[in-house]
């Protein structure tokens, strides 16, 4: 594109619903995107498939780092919306939410490829 081009504005103007979605969307990434958090992600998963997905304390020694850094990652998880806290006296139950991956997955699909 030269110089002399000009780009019409509303090209890239956005509704407030569109901009919900990518804040959404920036924000799972963002989830997504500390290896860590992977893998709590892939715990949890795998845990869903064979026992219902409960899980609590046990999470730190399969992730490898200190209880206070796995409960930041989960915070972050949580926050995203892609886990799930249950109480169940005297532990927390961490559960996977299967609609917030798919959902992720259709806005990576339908709008950013």
């Amino acid at each position: 594109m030269s110089s002399q081009q000009k780009i019409p504005t509303g090209m890239f103007t956005a509704t407030t619903n569109e901009l919900a979605r990518e804040q959404n969307f920036a924000m799972i990434a963002k989830a997504l995107s500390h290896p860590a958090r992977l893998r709590i992600l892939k715990i949890l998963i795998k845990l869903d498939n064979k026992e219902g997905g409960c899980l609590n304390g046990a999470l730190v020694p399969h992730v490898g780092l200190a209880q206070s850094t796995v409960s930041e990652h989960i915070r972050v998880l949580k926050k995203s919306g892609l886990i799930r806290a249950e109480s169940n006296p005297p532990k927390v139950c961490y559960f996977i939410n299967k609609e917030k991956l798919k959902a992720f997955s259709v806005l990576l699909t339908e709008d950013y490829l």
